[in-house]
């Protein structure tokens, strides 16, 4: 990882912070920025001039949301966001995608994201396609990673799925070497969780209840499930080292793909 290194994340949720990466890019001495849009009033447009130049950001980070990607009506910054996202990618740029993140990427190339079969909440297994792509971001055979989300996304064009459940169909994609997509959250701490815990209206839109579901996160956030945040923390550390790794190689390609999506 180079020095001084331009991370930017897009922050859909107020206090959700950078997540467990911030430690990892910090300790390589990144420059890290973000953009609020939690801060925006819901129904504000947004000019794309207001969002950082493209140019000027070596990584973006794609964080989730409460909202859904087809929420354009609600939100109409949202196609400000795909719109920018789409330029960013086809410098051939490194992007990662969190649950919200991943469902960004795949729509902003042409995907559906729509009602997941089942809404995941809390660790649940997943696992490595089999078998598995050669060159692509490894991940391992099978993991315990933290889900939270109702929708799925649709595979984009020419991207690659990486891993799988019975609840979820896609868990992970990465397009090229340089773009990787997740379904889950990697990012997560125990203070996150402990975020997500403390909206008890998100939990019941999820579940229909809420006092179970706390009990049994709660102790997920105990030393003796610290296993379980270091197995996410590290696939997300060893995804930032990919993807900067293998960026911009094939910038030319990703630009004529980009020409069947709506233009930005």
């Amino acid at each position: 990882m180079k020095p001084h290194l331009r991370v930017h994340y897009f922050q859909h949720i107020a206090g959700e912070g950078f997540g467990s990466c911030e430690h990892y890019l910090r300790e390589h001495k990144a420059h890290i920025t973000a953009t609020e849009f939690f801060a925006l009033p819901p129904e504000q447009k947004l000019d794309i001039e207001a969002l950082p130049h493209v140019e000027d950001i070596d990584l973006l980070i794609i964080m989730g949301g409460t909202m859904s990607v087809n929420d354009e009506a609600m939100y109409p910054w949202l196609v400000t966001e795909k719109r920018w996202l789409r330029r960013f990618i086809a410098l051939g740029k490194p992007v990662i995608g969190l649950c919200l993140g991943g469902q960004m990427i795949a729509n902003a190339l042409g995907a559906k994201v729509s009602h997941n079969p089942e809404k995941e909440i809390g660790w649940t297994q997943v696992f490595a396609v089999d078998p598995y792509p050669e060159q692509c971001f490894k991940l391992p055979k099978t993991f315990e990673i933290m889900q939270w989300h109702g929708e799925s996304f649709s595979l984009p064009k020419g991207a690659i799925l990486l891993a799988s459940n019975e609840e979820c169909v896609n868990q992970a994609y990465q397009i090229g070497r340089n773009i990787i997509g997740f379904q889950f959250h990697p990012e997560i701490t125990p203070n996150a969780l402990n975020l997500f815990l403390e909206d008890d209206e998100e939990i019941l839109r999820f579940t229909g209840q809420n006092a179970k579901l706390k009990d049994e996160l709660t102790l997920a956030t105990l030393p003796i499930e610290a296993y379980r945040y270091k197995m996410g923390n590290d696939i997300l550390n060893r995804a930032i080292d990919y993807v900067l790794t293998n960026q911009s190689d094939m910038q030319e390609n990703i630009e004529d793909d980009l020409k069947w999506v709506a233009h930005g």
